[in-house]
């Protein structure tokens, strides 16, 4: 996925329904609100609740 992908203005987090950065470097979209990070598989984003990860805190946010 890239940075302006059309497909990233309409994507939302599954739990709180928010937007959500794309952390190209973790391969990964992010939501800052939550801490949580979904996995991008083969190009396809995963966005089951389940599939969420949360993000260490140590960890400086995605931008």
């Amino acid at each position: 996925m890239k940075p302006d992908s059309p497909l990233l203005k309409i994507l939302a987090c599954p739990l709180d329904k928010g937007p959500l950065i794309l952390d190209e470097l973790r391969g990964a979209l992010y939501n800052p609100r939550l801490r949580r990070r979904y996995p991008i598989v083969d190009g396809v984003p995963q966005l089951l609740p389940s599939s969420g990860e949360p993000a260490v805190a140590d960890e400086p946010a995605a931008r």
